[in-house]
């Protein structure tokens, strides 16, 4: 198989708005619905954030961002500077490739160059690949925020960046 090839392009970018449409039809299988946050795609243009699409031969197969979070909230505020990954996503076909976590990786990066010292993020119990991903790459139990800070069915997981 191809490498991937990671491009910043926005959340409003074709081939983002293509997979965030995959993502919402895995969390109908999954949970029975789409997800019912409200996502300002604002909040992934720079400064403030960063969405990108990873490309296999030419193809859009993964996607993933990060949007900072505001500065004292009580929720996050242990954390700040935090950032929060979002609609992370690699498609069916190329599962197991390892794009996924080079996804994580490059957003880990990117958020670290922006001053970004916790990377936050919010996974539900039904998705035990993401939560295994993850784990595997040094995220931890944090308290709960943002949307699904009271469900039951959420994972919220942290990891300091360049520690």
């Amino acid at each position: 198989m191809a490498e991937l090839e990671i491009r910043p392009v926005g959340y409003h970018h074709p081939d983002a708005e293509r997979l965030v449409g995959e993502v919402q039809q895995e969390y109908v299988r999954r949970y029975g619905g789409p997800d019912g946050a409200h996502i300002d795609r604002s909040q992934f243009d720079a400064p403030r954030g960063l969405f990108a699409v990873g490309y296999c031969d030419g193809e859009p197969v993964a996607m993933g961002g990060w949007r900072l979070l505001v500065a004292g909230d009580p929720a996050t505020a242990w954390a700040d500077p935090a950032a929060e990954l979002k609609r992370m996503y690699v498609a069916e076909a190329v599962r197991g490739a390892g794009f996924a976590r080079a996804m994580l990786r490059y957003l880990e990066d990117s958020a670290a160059g922006h001053g970004v010292r916790w990377f936050l993020l919010e996974t539900g119990g039904k998705q035990p690949e993401a939560i295994q991903l993850y784990r595997s790459s040094g995220y931890v139990e944090v308290p709960p925020f943002g949307h699904y800070a009271d469900s039951e069915l959420s994972v919220h997981l942290g990891k300091q960046l360049g520690s």
